[in-house]
């Protein structure tokens, strides 16, 4: 059986991180994901997606993002029912999320100094949202993402105007 769900989209508010009683870390989250057509108003709508993330990564994942964030996540559809405090049976689905990446700077939302981490680099994974790319590999430059940030322009061209000749090895290349 196969049941995968990759979304792209953007987090309509901050991370829900809650610890179980045994000490796991779970978030919820809900990702407004664009629709790829628009309607008879020429507008395009979204669907709102629930999102739950366990353990490390849902530490990882609330320090890093905050709400308008773009994020891409990787996992599987659940379903699940509760009764309610009145009685009523409540039928859950969501998605479980196994796999994330974070799709802009931090840098990119005004937000973004604000859920910093102070400067502490005994942070989870240091600097993983500036060293991530969309593609989920991660840069092992830091100071080039450092003088990156500063620049205030994220998308100039690392390698303008620098006139030196880049040398790759075809054991560098990916193919």
């Amino acid at each position: 059986m196969i049941n995968r769900a990759v979304l792209t989209g953007r987090l309509t508010r901050d991370v829900d991180l809650r610890y179980t009683p045994s000490g796991a870390a779970v978030g919820n989250f809900t990702l407004a994901v664009d629709r790829q057509f628009t309607n008879q108003n020429n507008e395009r709508e979204a669907d709102f997606i629930n999102c739950v993330i366990w353990r490390k990564s849902a530490e990882n994942f609330a320090n890093f993002t905050h709400k308008g964030a773009l994020v891409g996540i990787d996992g599987r559809i659940q379903t699940r029912n509760y009764e309610n405090q009145q009685g009523q049976r409540v039928y859950v689905t969501e998605v479980v999320v196994e796999n994330f990446a974070l799709l802009e700077p931090r840098s990119a939302n005004n937000n973004a100094g604000n859920s910093n981490n102070g400067g502490n680099n005994n942070a989870p994974t240091g600097n993983a949202p500036q060293n991530t790319n969309p593609f989920g590999n991660p840069n092992t430059n830091g100071a080039a993402n450092n003088n990156n940030q500063n620049s205030g322009d994220n998308q100039a061209d690392p390698f303008a105007n620098n006139g030196d000749s880049i040398d790759i090895s075809d054991d560098d290349l990916p193919f």
